[in-house]
């Protein structure tokens, strides 16, 4: 669920992120809102079915993570507002300062949901304290670690790609130049920073005894040198789509089997000790694999719909 909330709404934290350089006129803007106005909504669903997946499966999980992260989450809330608030109201009045304001609120809102939510990843990649009651014990300056600011900055370039990318494709022909330089300029940024966090990942959590780990993140360089090659826009977005995904799985595989693992060192929470019984589990993954399927099903089906026309 994880892994489609970073792929799609990925492209719409990316098109917020980089509307402002994607284009300087009002109509490239308008545009640009335009290609995810008929998405964005939809797309935060899997944010919520995390959520609540999360506290079905791995209730511990949950109330530590909401303990711990209280804050950011809070942060992540006002975040989503005015980005919903930006695109609604947007195009309410005949001005250029009203619509300039929405546009820098939309884009400043959009970076740092991106940022945040990626500062939410390296922490939890990175480990968290905790008491001896199993809860978050930490400040919230304690979660602006070095490597977290890694992380959430690879998580806002990448996205920023992403969601050129996705212009590239959605635009009409008098700006799709625009999105495809703005694709080019970012993937060596997006690179740098991926290698950069890859080797500090490596250092905190050693892989060689573990040869299959190396699959994903070799994964996520072919995508990312296939977005950089690219001569058409399906590949670009595939390779971006692709990269994003191996970005997840090379968390889960460093995480598995900890859900919250401790730092500096110790057990943390992990998917057999903070599970209820196996009667709640099983219930709860019927119920969250009808939902999701149910969700992918229509979100396709409604996308392939509305996306046949720029």
């Amino acid at each position: 669920m994880l892994a489609a909330y970073v792929l799609l709404d990925g492209y719409d934290l990316g098109v917020g992120a980089v509307h402002l350089l994607f284009s300087r006129t009002d109509r490239g803007r308008a545009a640009a809102f335009a290609a995810i106005h008929p998405f964005w909504n939809g797309n935060e669903v899997f944010l919520i079915a995390s959520g609540a997946a999360l506290f079905a499966l791995f209730p511990k999980a949950y109330a530590a993570a909401f303990s711990g992260f209280y804050l950011p989450l809070i942060i992540v809330l006002w975040l989503l507002m005015v980005r919903g608030m930006s695109i609604e109201l947007r195009g309410h009045f005949e001005s250029e300062l009203w619509r300039g304001f929405w546009d820098v609120a939309f884009c400043i809102a959009s970076a740092l949901l991106a940022f945040v939510l990626g500062l939410a990843m390296g922490n939890l990649v990175r480990g968290v304290p905790f008491n001896g009651s199993g809860y978050f014990q930490g400040t919230f300056a304690f979660l602006l670690n070095g490597y977290a600011l890694a992380v959430g900055a690879l998580a806002l370039l990448a996205l920023s790609m992403h969601g050129a990318a996705f212009l590239w494709m959605r635009v009409d022909d008098e700006l799709r130049e625009s999105a495809r330089r703005l694709t080019r300029f970012l993937w060596p940024l997006v690179a740098v920073a991926f290698i950069g966090v890859t080797a500090a990942t490596v250092i905190a959590h050693p892989i060689t005894g573990h040869p299959g780990l190396w699959i994903a993140p070799i994964a996520a360089l072919v995508a990312l040198a296939s977005v950089a090659f690219a001569k058409k826009v399906a590949l670009a977005l595939a390779g971006s789509s692709v990269f994003l995904l191996a970005l997840m799985a090379s968390a889960a595989q460093t995480l598995f089997p900890h859900l919250l693992p401790a730092f500096p060192s110790g057990t943390g929470l992990d998917i057999y000790n903070a599970a209820p019984n196996a009667y709640s589990v099983g219930t709860a993954f019927t119920a969250a694999l009808i939902g999701v399927s149910a969700a992918l099903i229509y979100g396709t089906i409604a996308a392939l719909r509305m996306m046949r026309a720029k």
